[in-house]
């Protein structure tokens, strides 16, 4: 910015970027926009650190997507997994390398806050933004957007990253459409030594009686996060799912310090990741991966790419040029993550009909596992398997096209 346009913007204070939100994509879009040297402000509605719904794996993507130096705080270091089917044919697999590792999401989140926040970025908590606006009376020209907060105070900035969460309201704002939303359920345990000795380094993943669904146990020292996941418009039977998987696990005698529920939302194909002056990223924009609804890894890589281009926004002097600019972003997004959730997508359908083909693959062939350990370890993604494995490319076209019988398995 020049430093004409600094004196009359400090008169009025103009921010260059707002996020709203202050999860792994607000905070990853934070640092990316103050690490460039733009004016960032963070708005966030609750007071850090502050619970998530989250199972807290941070895979390969994840990692290699965080501000350099930041110190990941592991709770544990995952070298096996154990698959399940619906409680039944129970097999470990194990690595000599860690595959990923397993965090508490407000630590997490605290942590990447203060990276973007060292960077420069401001950060206001306990403030609820009630929308957004692009025209009229408290826009004072074009090259602004003015952010208002519940108690009517208004803030002005060149370019706003909307990065606040499923239910969001900046998603609204650009028109974000949804096609799958899930009901994820999680339950912290608090376990005596012993128990958790038993589950130090193993998570356990089982697929559900639901189609689409799944279990996980993930250790975090003395504490077991335990979910199950599966469409919405299966509550009660989702609920019980949950409760019969921790009785399985001999898990029922101990009292939950947190029991939580939360919707997760992936896009439609061609749903919109701006407008205006306005970017939305992570979960505001319906970014995870369809299949195992992994979201911090599609969070922070869509985090950092809004904060990139919001400072080319906050820069751009014309609508036409801040058009360029947002079409940029959208298909910086769709290129990595929308190619990874296509993909994602695809398996889920597969997923949904065969769980029992996905557990033999797993537990019994030598190269879906090796697939399984190169994608948790960020050493490739499922779209790069499927476009560079002639085999894995076959195998799900073939089984895109296999018709389903009526009682919904696929007919061979």
């Amino acid at each position: 910015m020049s430093s004409e346009n600094s004196s009359a913007d400090d008169v009025r204070q103009v921010w260059d970027v707002v996020v709203v939100g202050a999860g792994p994509a607000g905070a990853s879009a934070a640092y990316a926009a103050a690490v460039a040297g733009r004016r960032v402000l963070v708005l966030e509605k609750a007071e850090l650190p502050r619970y998530k719904t989250c199972g807290g794996g941070i895979i390969g993507p994840s990692r290699d997507s965080l501000p350099p130096g930041f110190e990941l705080p592991f709770r544990d270091r995952v070298h096996a997994v154990t698959f399940s089917s619906n409680g039944r044919f129970t097999r470990t697999r194990r690595s000599k390398q860690m595959l990923f590792g397993l965090i508490n999401r407000p630590e997490f989140d605290q942590r990447l806050v203060e990276h973007a926040q060292k960077a420069g970025a401001e950060l206001r908590t306990g403030v609820t933004v009630q929308r957004v606006e692009q025209h009229g009376s408290a826009v004072p020209d074009r090259r602004s957007v003015a952010v208002v907060l519940q108690g009517g105070e208004t803030l002005l900035a060149r370019a706003v990253v909307g990065a606040d969460g499923s239910a969001s309201r900046i998603g609204a704002h650009v028109g974000v459409k949804l096609d799958q939303v899930d009901l994820g359920l999680e339950a912290e345990i608090p376990v005596p030594q012993t128990v958790a000795e038993d589950w130090k380094g193993r998570v356990l993943i089982d697929w559900g009686p639901i189609p689409g669904s799944y279990g996980w146990v993930f250790p975090k020292g003395d504490t077991l996060t335990v979910g199950v996941i599966s469409a919405r418009g299966e509550g009660a039977a989702t609920k019980r799912y949950l409760e019969e998987f921790i009785g399985r696990l001999g898990l029922a005698g101990f009292e939950p310090s947190v029991s939580s529920g939360h919707l997760t939302r992936c896009r439609a194909d061609d749903s919109p990741l701006s407008r205006g002056r306005v970017l939305v990223c992570g979960d505001a924009a319906g970014l995870l991966e369809p299949w195992t609804r992994e979201g911090i890894s599609f969070a922070l890589r869509s985090g950092r790419l809004a904060g990139e281009w919001a400072v080319r926004i906050a820069e751009a002097h014309d609508a036409v040029d801040t058009r360029r600019q947002a079409l940029n972003y959208a298909f910086a997004v769709k290129a990595g993550l929308g190619v990874e959730m296509s993909v994602g997508k695809r398996l889920l359908t597969v997923f949904e009909r065969r769980p029992g083909l996905f557990h033999a693959a797993l537990t019994g062939f030598r190269p879906a596992w090796k697939a399984f350990t190169d994608i948790t370890r960020g050493a490739t993604s499922l779209a790069e398997i499927v476009r560079t494995h002639p085999m894995a490319h076959r195998a799900l076209t073939a089984l895109d096209r296999r018709p389903v019988a009526e009682g919904g398995e696929v007919t061979s």
